[in-house]
């Protein structure tokens, strides 16, 4: 799967089954609820914080996926092509930061 095609996949499925997109503001909403969802697994799981019993069945993957899913809305809403943005900013940090990295002695 590309992302062209998950932002077609998305876009067919609020067609089908969403009625339509949520407003932007909402979905930006929606995003920073499903990003503090991941962030408590991570800070729970792989952090210092204890993971709460009601935590231990959550799951990560469905909850990154969420993420994707409304970043991908909110692409759809505001007519970012955002295969092409990705590889732009891939190609990006790869001519901009592969001697950065390679030379910062906090990563050896």
């Amino acid at each position: 799967m590309n992302i062209e095609n998950a932002q077609k996949q998305v876009d067919n499925w609020i067609k089908n089954h969403g009625i339509r997109y949520f407003n932007e503001l909402t979905n930006m909403a929606q995003l920073t609820e499903e990003v503090g969802e991941v962030a408590r697994i991570i800070a729970r799981r792989y952090g210092e914080q204890s993971e709460k019993e009601s935590d231990k069945t959550k799951d990560l993957g469905e909850e990154l996926a969420d993420v994707m899913f409304v970043v991908l809305c909110l692409a759809n809403q505001t007519g970012v092509e955002l295969q092409d943005a990705f590889d732009k900013k891939l190609d990006l940090k790869t001519k901009r930061d592969h001697d950065r990295h390679h030379n910062n002695q906090k990563l050896k």
